[in-house]
Formats: C-alpha cells, sequence, structure tokens
C-alpha cells in the first residue's frame, strides 16, 4: 500500500527527502547515533583555587560543576529523528518546540549575552605557534597528538591536568587555558571527529576577562543546533555537540524515559546528574512514546519553579530566549526561532512567519565573509527583536495553529500506528459514503442507474463489515483493534479478515 507520509503542505519541511524519517518510513534503520561527547574524563582535572578563579572569570564557573553525564542514546536518537533543520525546532504532535537561548542559561549557566565567538580557522603552522605562545608546550605530531590544526584531548589532560603548587602566574595561566580548551572540546564544541579539539579557540582564552565577555551560551546553541541538523540527516550516523544540554532539556520539558530528579541548585543540569542511565527502552519505544506524546506529557515553561536559585546576573538576561536572532560560532550560523515556540514562554502559539529557505551548498569564502558580517549584525541587535503573541496561558491551541501545523508537519514516525491510523480515516470515509448513498432516492433513477448505485451501496456495505467486523477503532495501544461488540471475528477458508488488515498487508 502507497501512502504519502507527508508532509501535505511542503513549503516549511522542504527537505524530507533528506530526513532520516524518509528511511524509517521506507524500514531503513540506521540504528542508535554514536553519541560524541567526551565528559567522562573531566573529573580527573585537579584545579586549584587561583585556577578556579580563572575559570570564573573566563566566564565557566558554573559550567565547570556540571562535570561527566551518562547520556541515554535511544532517547537522544529519538529526539534527533523529531528535529527538522529547516526551523530549528523539533516537530512533536502538539506543535514546536526548540532549547532556546534563555534554558542555555539556566540548564548549563552559560552566558547567553556578550561579544558573538568568532573567527578563522587556523593552519598547522599557527596552531603550533599559539599552543607555545599560550599553553607553553608543543604538541607532538610524530606521536599524532596534533593533527590539522587540532590537538588530541588526551594529551591536554596528560600534560596539564594537575598544575604544580610551585606555578608561576603565568604557569597557572597556561593550565587553565587547556583545562578551558578541554572543557569546551569535550562538551559545548565536541565534534565527531572524536577526542580532538580545535586550537582556533585557544586564543579566546588569552585574556580571561575578555573571554567572560564572549556569548559562550549562544555559540554551544549554534553548535547545538548545526549538530542536530547534520544528525537529522538520514546519511549520518553520529551527533555531537552539548548533548547534556539536549538530553537535560527533554527531561525539564518532556515526561519520556526522565528519571528522578536530585536536590535542586544551579546551574539546573545537576538536577540530572548521575541520575542519567543508558537506559533498556529501545530507540523504537521512544519513537512510540514520542507518537503518544499528550498534554499531560509536556511541561511547556517547568522552570518557573526554580526561580529561587537563579543568579541575578542570569536572570537578567533570560528575556534574550525570546530574541528572534542569528547563532554565531566561528564559521556556523543557526537561526533561533523563539516565535515558533512561544509556549515555552506561556504565551499563545499563532501560526509563525514563513521561514527563508536556507541555500546549504558549498559556498564560496566571500560568501560567507558577507553571511558571517550579516549575522553578527543581527546578533548586536538582538535586545531589539524580542518576540511575542497577545494573550497569554500555557494553552495549546486546537484551532488554526493545530489545523496548519497538520499540514506542514510530520507528526508519526512511528510506521505500523501510521499506517493503521491511515486505514482507519480511509474506513471513516468510506462509512461516510455509505452513509450519503444510503440516503439517496432511487424511484427517480433510470433502472440501469439505480443498478448502479444499488450496486455502490452493496460495495460499501459489504467491505465494512467484510469478515464479520461492525465497526473498526483504535485504541491507544499500536496495532490493537476493537469492535463495536467486541466479539471474535469470524473466518473461513478465504481468510475472513478485516478490512483495516487486508489494506496493511499490502505495505
Amino acid at each position: 500500500m502507497d501512502i504519502d507520509v507527508g508532509p501535505v503542505d511542503p513549503s516549511v519541511l522542504y527537505e524530507q527527502d533528506l530526513h532520516v524519517s524518509s528511511s524509517v518510513w521506507e524500514g531503513q534503520e540506521r540504528g542508535l547515533l554514536r553519541c560524541q561527547e567526551h565528559t567522562s574524563l573531566l573529573h580527573q582535572w585537579k584545579l586549584t583555587d587561583e585556577q578556579i578563579k580563572l575559570v570564573d572569570k573566563a566566564g565557566f564557573g558554573f559550567f565547570r560543576k556540571i562535570g561527566p553525564m551518562s547520556l541515554n542514546n535511544s532517547l537522544i536518537s529519538a529526539l534527533v529523528e523529531r528535529w527538522r533543520r529547516e526551523t530549528n525546532t523539533f516537530h512533536l504532535p502538539l506543535g514546536e518546540m526548540t532549547i532556546t537561548l534563555d534554558e542555555v542559561a539556566l540548564v548549563l549557566g552559560l552566558e547567553v549575552d556578550g561579544d558573538p565567538i568568532v573567527g578563522s580557522k587556523v593552519g598547522d603552522e599557527i596552531a603550533m605557534d599559539m599552543c607555545g605562545r599560550l599553553l607553553g608546550k608543543l604538541p607532538s605530531a610524530a606521536n599524532k597528538e596534533v593533527n590539522c590544526s587540532r590537538v588530541k584531548l588526551n594529551w591536554l589532560k596528560r600534560t596539564f591536568s594537575e598544575c604544580p603548587e610551585d606555578a608561576s602566574l603565568d604557569d597557572i595561566k597556561r593550565h587553565t587555558r587547556a583545562y578551558l580548551l578541554y572543557l569546551i572540546g569535550s562538551t559545548i564544541f565536541a565534534t565527531t571527529d572524536g577526542d580532538k579539539v580545535s586550537v582556533k579557540y585557544l586564543p579566546l582564552f588569552e585574556d580571561f576577562d575578555k573571554a567572560g565577555r564572549y556569548a559562550w551560551g549562544a555559540a554551544a546553541l549554534a553548535c547545538l543546533y548545526r549538530a542536530l541538523g547534520n544528525a537529522s540527516l538520514k546519511s549520518q550516523s553520529n551527533i555531537c555537540g552539548c548533548l547534556t544540554l539536549l538530553q537535560c532539556w527533554s527531561y525539564f520539558h518532556l515526561d519520556i524515559g526522565r528519571p528522578d530528579k536530585s536536590e535542586a541548585c544551579f546551574p539546573l543540569a545537576l538536577l540530572w546528574k548521575g541520575k542519567g542511565s543508558r537506559s533498556k527502552t529501545d530507540l523504537s519505544e521512544y519513537r512510540r512514546e514520542l507518537d503518544d506524546l499528550d498534554p499531560s506529557k509536556i511541561t511547556w515553561s517547568p522552570f518557573d519553579r526554580f526561580e529561587n536559585l537563579i543568579p541575578p546576573h542570569i536572570k537578567a538576561k533570560l528575556i534574550l530566549g525570546r530574541s528572534k536572532t542569528t547563532l554565531v560560532c566561528f564559521e556556523k550560523i543557526e537561526l533561533h526561532f523563539p516565535d515558533r515556540c512561544l509556549r515555552q514562554f506561556g504565551k499563545r502559539q499563532p501560526i509563525p512567519h514563513k521561514v527563508k529557505r536556507r541555500d546549504r551548498k558549498n559556498r564560496r569564502l566571500d560568501d560567507l565573509d558577507t553571511s558571517m558580517t550579516v549575522a553578527c549584525e543581527e546578533w548586536a541587535e538582538r535586545g531589539e527583536h524580542i518576540v511575542d503573541s497577545p494573550g497569554g496561558g500555557n494553552v495549546v491551541d486546537d484551532g488554526a495553529y493545530m489545523e496548519w501545523y497538520a499540514r506542514i508537519s510530520i507528526t508519526k514516525l512511528y510506521r505500523e500506528a501510521f499506517l493503521e491510523s491511515q486505514v482507519m480515516n480511509m474506513i471513516a470515509c468510506m462509512r461516510e459514503f455509505e452513509e450519503a448513498a444510503s440516503g439517496i432516492t432511487l424511484e427517480r433513477l433510470s433502472p440501469v442507474e439505480r443498478e448502479v448505485m444499488e450496486s455502490v451501496k452493496d460495495t460499501f456495505s459489504n467491505n465494512l463489515t467484510f469478515g464479520g467486523w461492525q465497526e473498526v477503532t483504535v485504541n491507544s495501544g499500536y496495532g490493537k483493534r476493537r469492535r463495536r461488540n467486541e466479539q471474535t471475528p469470524t473466518t473461513n477458508n478465504g481468510g475472513g479478515n478485516d478490512l483495516s488488515s487486508l489494506l496493511l498487508q499490502d505495505t
């Protein structure tokens, strides 16, 4: 049975052919994504009091407290299947949701206001010069400690994880820079390349006071958006970026795979510290749960209860969560669309404006420079583009918005359940036709017309009661049917199956 899974209106999700959901529907499962976040050895760094002060000054005082976080690969893989890079949002049954700037600040404790993190790629020679000047030591190319201007995280840990007690101020700064490079390379700027981090980030920590003025949280979100977008393509098998943020965001908003909370403290990721586990729930089960998501499983605004824990300087910048702006991190440029997820701010969700299509083909260097200039200008105006909506309330609008959303999105990914729901809809339509045909008066029809109409009515009647089934409905369980009278369907040697079963057999 050939069923078009949608979307009905492809003007928003125009990359459906590339998306992993298209493979899921073709029965081509790619399995679990390999999650590339390298936090397991962070606890082996021994920071002195002087180093902790420098880390605080650089803007990572709260973030460093999070440390290793056990990841649920199945849950992360299921979430990625709902991510659409056309809108930078998750497409869920009740509407779009996303990770916003204020949530980065709350969950990770990183600044989301400040200077954008920009720069250029560096070659091997410049990278080695940076290491010598800012770290005081050089990685060995012969020992494969450096490659293509990227140093191994293991080399940083082995060389700088413990600062000598009698270290000079310059050595303390060098060891701290190495720690910060390791920290961002294993978390917010983690890549699919494995345990390496680009030396291009190192100059950002040359001056610790200046480092504290960067919008690290905005850069982290840009990288995570890009990582989610890449991982949502059916050709990909890895995901990188700050997966701790992704997983904690899900725990706060969705009651799916959610562990018990720890004692509340800041940053809020610590509520789930030590609580994550490699779940025994498989990807297909999480896919079903997301398909079945209802209002009781969603917390649109989960952070209000923690207001007393939020430091004043973090609280003062939370309004940027509603800034429709551009996020930047070196060559990565990503769009922040809180206007598509206003229910996360306790507001009604209107139909959002159209999203301009992005040309993701290879661009020339001068085109990238122009785009970066525009992106930085838009970021500079972030405070002037705070979105809002009339009215308020934590309401799932089942009117115009949901009608529009049903046309532009794909909300069901569990193939068997979706196919059955489509068959049920088909049967419902056939019942309407049967009722309409039954109400037609035959007296004024010619004998031929009367014979045709009688044949149509008989066809509908026979198919809709095929195999003894009087009515077909679907309950909340997948693949389960019940009839009005709950009797066992009659069968014969010819295979007295109900109509829905016959149709599903063709898929």
